[in-house]
């Protein structure tokens, strides 16, 4: 485990406080994390939604350097340093924000740089998050309040997404929204961050269908993030208690849950489900634990026979039979994979916009048809949005990550480490679909700290 150490004089100056009474004074604090995960549905009503991750990124990393100053050690995550080099990739392709691909829209620097200094921002304020999560004191914030948050966090968005089958049009202005002047309220970037919606409604059976999204923005946030949530309701719901209303609020939860996941559309989500049990499965047989695994198997069956006598199982037929995203996604990757060549070792820093469409370089967006053109490239997944904005030297080092901190607690068989395993697991599968930032990869680091203070607290088979 890397770490990062001070070296305070052995005596005091005259007058200052002893390193003991320091030591006291720097503690770190949970109320940043806590006041995410347990207030997320607010600041999706205030308008900062995804924003607050970069907003409490400021005192976490002033408290971060408090803490060191004050002789604390600041423990590093494994594998770290791949990390630091992925984010060195990024720095990089500040230098390749000018260039033109082939087939893509010409633009300058400073167009760019704005989305390139978002994402940059990003990567930055949620390594100060897993950091801070990591160090965290567990008289400050123990595991399992931890994990009770993230099981939270799954439960509201369960609601959010019956809230978007139930009223899919239900939106309205963020009050931080209001503090914008018009031109830039209106903006389409910034109403992708703040602007509060239930619900995407997509033509995707033949008709409006609408797919759930709150409190998230995307549908294909909304079920990345199910995949990376549903194990902590698992583990605090059955696992960390004995009340038997927590159990039963559990269940009921995972049940309800059953309904948003169909009618989102959303194959990714599928896949990452089926993924994960198998994943779990695995690791639940390499321990010998049969028993376990039979209930695996049940829930397999019990979602087979809801999906063959409920009309879900007709929503999921009409979904695998009209996968209209497919040419769209196929072309994006193709020039993501072609571009990326142009580039290889850095890339180009940030995505691109194709030149007309998939039929011809004459065909573009318009009102009439949104998605007949000018496509943006690395939109369709974080792996092809690595390639292509980050390089291979990006890619490399992004994947080997968490490769790393899976290979590191795989030894973890304890529920925490299956269900934090899972949700990294999905996270590979996710990349193929769905791009991370933010909550994605927020809560994926999320997962990555408690595996890694499980580890700390020996919880970790020998």
């Amino acid at each position: 485990m890397t770490t990062v150490t001070s070296h305070p004089s052995t005596e005091p100056a005259l007058g200052a406080p002893s390193a003991s009474i320091r030591r006291r004074v720097h503690r770190l604090n949970a109320w940043p994390i806590t006041g995410i995960l347990l207030l997320y549905p607010l600041w999706w009503a205030l308008g900062l939604g995804v924003l607050i991750f970069f907003i409490a990124a400021v005192p976490m990393a002033w408290s971060l350097v408090r803490h060191r100053a004050a002789g604390h050690v600041v423990k590093l995550p494994p594998a770290f340093l791949l990390w630091l080099l992925f984010l060195a990739a990024v720095c990089f392709g500040l230098f390749t924000l000018g260039a033109d691909p082939a087939g893509t829209v010409p633009g300058t620097w400073q167009s760019r740089f704005v989305s390139y200094a978002f994402r940059l921002g990003g990567y930055g304020a949620l390594t100060v998050l897993l950091v801070y999560a990591g160090n965290l004191e567990r008289r400050a914030l123990s595991q399992e309040r931890l994990v009770r948050q993230l099981a939270w966090l799954f439960a509201v968005t369960v609601a959010g997404g019956i809230l978007g089958m139930a009223a899919p049009r239900f939106e309205f202005t963020a009050p931080f929204e209001l503090l914008l002047p018009p031109h830039v309220r209106h903006d389409g970037f910034v109403q992708s961050l703040m602007h509060p919606t239930a619900a995407q409604i997509m033509n995707l059976l033949g008709g409006e269908t609408p797919r759930p999204g709150a409190p998230w923005g995307y549908t294909n946030t909304w079920g990345n993030n199910v995949c990376l949530l549903v194990g902590w309701l698992a583990v605090a719901g059955f696992c960390l208690t004995r009340k038997r209303r927590t159990k039963v609020f559990a269940a009921a939860t995972l049940l309800v849950a059953i309904v948003p996941i169909v009618y989102s559309l959303n194959r990714g989500l599928w896949i990452g489900l089926a993924v994960m049990a198998v994943y779990v499965a695995v690791r639940l047989a390499l321990k010998g634990r049969v028993a376990a695994l039979g209930l695996v198997a049940v829930v397999a069956v019990g979602i087979a026979v809801a999906l063959a006598v409920t009309p879900l199982g007709d929503v999921v037929g009409a979904r695998v039979d009209n996968g209209k995203s497919n040419g769209v996604r196929m072309y994006t990757t193709q020039k993501a994979l072609s571009g990326m060549q142009e580039s290889a070792l850095i890339g180009f820093g940030s995505t691109r916009t194709t030149i007309g469409g998939r039929n011809s370089i004459a065909v573009g967006e318009s009102a009439d048809c949104e998605r007949c053109g000018n496509f943006t490239i690395g939109g369709n997944g974080q792996l092809w949005q690595l390639l292509y904005a980050h390089g291979l030297l990006g890619t490399l080092s992004y994947v080997g990550f968490f490769l790393a901190g899976l290979w590191r607690f795989r030894r973890d068989a304890s529920p925490i480490g299956l269900a934090g395993g899972a949700a990294l697991v999905s996270g590979f599968s996710a990349m193929l679909w769905y791009n991370s930032l933010v909550t994605p990869l927020a809560l994926t680091f999320l997962a990555y700290a408690v595996l890694w203070r499980n580890q700390q607290r020996g919880f970790s088979q020998p």
